[in-house]
């Protein structure tokens, strides 16, 4: 929850490749106040069948800059453990997971709430601030 001195974020992860929420994905908070502070780790959690992070920590006052750390090599490789009927077929990287960790660092400022989705396929991904 931002305050008047805060920012909140909060985030989830849709896999485009199949249509649907990316379950079990970790996800790492950091914050820094200032772009020559040194990174804090705030913790983290991991998406729920939803694809949503519900209980991210809170970003300390003064946070002028947060990263999320994505680690979708797990999510991917269990997937391709487990086939899919409606899966497409899973190209070769030549390194088992292309994309093995996101991440996104992004600008806020307090009183703001930023809620930014991850768009994952096992080849590419996108974000952008949502509401």
């Amino acid at each position: 929850m931002s305050t008047s001195t805060t920012a909140s974020v909060s985030t989830h992860i849709l896999d485009t490749s199949v249509g649907r929420p990316a379950e079990g994905v970790p996800v790492q908070l950091a914050a820094r106040g200032g772009r020559d502070a040194a990174w804090q780790a705030l913790g983290g959690s991991a998406t729920d069948a939803d694809g949503r992070c519900k209980d991210l920590p809170a970003l300390p006052e003064g946070t002028t800059h947060v990263r999320l750390d994505f680690a979708v090599e797990p999510y991917f490789l269990k997937k391709q453990a487990d086939p899919q009927q409606d899966a497409p077929a899973n190209r070769d990287s030549g390194a088992g997971v292309f994309f093995p960790e996101v991440a996104i660092t992004f600008a806020v400022v307090p009183g703001e709430h930023y809620h930014v989705p991850l768009l994952l396929n096992p080849f590419g991904y996108s974000v952008y601030r949502g509401s």
